[in-house]
């Protein structure tokens, strides 16, 4: 049975640093292994794929480990190795050298992208809760139906892409929680829109020409 280490060399290790006139018949047969590997790996072999994910979860897990607590680290992980099987475009941009370096380079790369993700996640929330919490808007005139005010509005201010999140937000009053869920969008996007519609709103019922 062959090994796992033969299904993933450290293709770098087959570098001769002689250069390729002065190769021994040992160099250039294992030069012609690290390619065949690697065309396996582009390729999505699955007994390449499974004995990378034996040999390197250890190092993709520390890189991220490095940036994020362990439950997004371990999230990480599995986006690294899914990526890994399923986007042949990912495999391609590995061109030799040391696998684990690449698989470092990827996962660090991911865990940066989720603490930034996460920052603006946080900012959006909070802008938006700000806002929930600022001076209370001038309320309408006397007698004026709280219905035909919010429905002046969707025609006259709401841009159309907004309104689902309007609908579920403003009318059905469902939690961000909910709607995201209802309407099927990342909790974040969802919490932007909000934000652009209680700015409109609020300019719409500050501006004196408003019903």
């Amino acid at each position: 049975m062959v090994s796992s280490m033969s299904l993933v060399p450290d293709v770098g290790h087959f570098v001769d640093p002689a250069g390729p006139s002065h190769r021994h018949p040992a160099s250039e047969d294992t030069s012609e292994e690290a390619s065949r590997w690697l065309a396996r790996f582009h390729a999505g072999d699955a007994q390449v794929l499974n004995a990378c994910y034996r040999e390197h979860f250890d190092t993709v897990y520390r890189a991220a480990a490095r940036i994020l607590p362990s439950v997004d680290a371990e999230t990480v992980v599995h986006d690294v190795f899914l990526r890994l099987v399923s986007d042949e475009r990912a495999r391609r941009t590995f061109h030799g050298g040391s696998l684990a370096a690449w698989l470092h380079s990827v996962a660090h790369n991911l865990a940066v992208d989720r603490v930034r993700r996460q920052r603006r996640e946080s900012d959006i929330l909070a802008q938006l809760a700000a806002e929930s919490t600022a001076e209370e808007l001038s309320p309408p005139e006397p007698g004026l139906d709280a219905s035909l005010l919010l429905e002046h509005f969707r025609q006259k201010c709401l841009p159309p892409k907004w309104a689902p999140v309007f609908e579920a937000r403003f009318i059905r009053q469902l939690s961000q929680r909910e709607a995201a869920a209802t309407l099927r969008i990342h909790r974040t996007t969802l919490a932007y829109q909000e934000l652009r519609i209680r700015q409109l709103l609020k300019r719409f019922l500050l501006t004196p020409e408003a019903p």
